[in-house]
C-alpha cells in the first residue's frame, strides 16, 4: 500500500492474504490499518470509542436509532419476509434443510427505505471516518432468526470470503449490523472474538464453482479450522454485544464472528450493511474463479 488512501494496480492484484490454496492453515499478520483517520474533536465518535474499535475490531452503540425509526424498518422487514416466503427471486436465501427465509440480499438496491438507511448521514459519518474517506455499499441484507427455529451462522472472517470469492484487495471494509429486535445473550446474537481482526487466518480447501449458492445457506468452505479458532478464543475471549432494538454494531471486515441458533422464543432480526472504501474496489477474485453476482458483491 503506497499510502493510507491509495492502492497501486500492483497492490490491488497482489494476493497478500492467500487462502484456500494450501493443505494447512496459516496465520498472517494484518498488513492494513484498522482506523484510517486520525482522531480529532470533530470526529463522529469519541476518542475512547475510536481507540476501542482500533483495539477490539468492533464498536457497539446502544439505542443509536429512535423507536419510531426502528418501528418503520421493522414493519418493512416483516413485509419483505412475507413476500420472500413466496418469492423465487435470487436475492431470497432459504434456511438449510427448509424453505424458510434466512436472508434477503441487496435490500439497499431494491427498497427505498433501506436505501435511505444505507445512506443515513450519522451511520455514513462514522463509517467514512473509520475507513478514511468515501465509501460505498459492498453488500446489504436482512437476516431473520425467528424464535425456536433460527439457524446459526458459523464462525468466519468476512474478509476471507470477500477477498477470495469477490476480489476485495485489502482490509478496508466493515459491517454495520442494526438490531430490529431486542438482542439477548440467548436468542442467537452476534458473537465476536475481540482482537482477532489483527490476524488473517487462511482456510483450507479449494472453492467449488458457484460456491455462493450453498454457502449463503450453510458455509463449508472459507471457515477457519477448529485449532485456530480454539487458539484465538483462548487468547482473546468472546464478546457478545447485545442491546435494545435500534442498537448497532460496527465490526471490522476481518474480525472472527458468528452466531448460535435461536432456540429461545424471542425472535432476532437485523439489517446488515457492508461498506467498502472507494479506493478498495473489487478486482478479479483471488480464487481465479468467476465473481459472485452483484446482489452479493457490488462491483
Amino acid at each position: 500500500m503506497t499510502s493510507a488512501n491509495h492502492l497501486t494496480q500492483a497492490d490491488a492484484t497482489a494476493d497478500v492474504y492467500p487462502s484456500r490454496v494450501r493443505e494447512y492453515p496459516e496465520w498472517i499478520e494484518r498488513k492494513d490499518p484498522v482506523v484510517y483517520s486520525a482522531w480529532s474533536p470533530d470526529a463522529p465518535i469519541s476518542r475512547i470509542q475510536s481507540e476501542f474499535y482500533e483495539q477490539n475490531g468492533y464498536l457497539f452503540l446502544d439505542s443509536f436509532f429512535a423507536e419510531g425509526e426502528i418501528a418503520e424498518f421493522k414493519n418493512e422487514l416483516k413485509r419483505l419476509w412475507k413476500e420472500g416466503r413466496h418469492s423465487e427471486a435470487k436475492e431470497v436465501i432459504r434456511e438449510p434443510g427448509s424453505e424458510e427465509v434466512r436472508s434477503i440480499f441487496a435490500v439497499h438496491q431494491h427498497n427505498d427505505l433501506f436505501k435511505q438507511l444505507a445512506e443515513h448521514p450519522r451511520v455514513k459519518g462514522i463509517v467514512d471516518y473509520l475507513l478514511g474517506g468515501p465509501t460505498y455499499v459492498h453488500q446489504s441484507r436482512i437476516n431473520f432468526k425467528p424464535g425456536f427455529t433460527g439457524k446459526e451462522f458459523y464462525w468466519h472472517s468476512d474478509f476471507e470470503t470477500w477477498h477470495v470469492e469477490d476480489g476485495m484487495p485489502r482490509m478496508r471494509a466493515l459491517s454495520c449490523s442494526i438490531a430490529l429486535e431486542d438482542n439477548y445473550d440467548y436468542n442467537g446474537p452476534l458473537m465476536v472474538v475481540p482482537g482477532s481482526h489483527r490476524t488473517f487466518i487462511s482456510c483450507v480447501g479449494q472453492t467449488p464453482d458457484q460456491h455462493y449458492k450453498e454457502s449463503l445457506r450453510r458455509q463449508e468452505y472459507g471457515v477457519p479450522d477448529q485449532d485456530s479458532l480454539t487458539k484465538l478464543v483462548r487468547e482473546h475471549g468472546i464478546h457478545t454485544p447485545v442491546g435494545k432494538a435500534g442498537s448497532i454494531v460496527l465490526f471490522d471486515c476481518n474480525i472472527m464472528h458468528g452466531s448460535n441458533s435461536n432456540i429461545s422464543p424471542m425472535p432476532r432480526s437485523n439489517v446488515f450493511l457492508v461498506y467498502n472504501s472507494e479506493t478498495n474496489r473489487l478486482v478479479a477474485p483471488y480464487s481465479g474463479q468467476a465473481p459472485r453476482p452483484g446482489y452479493i458483491a457490488e462491483r
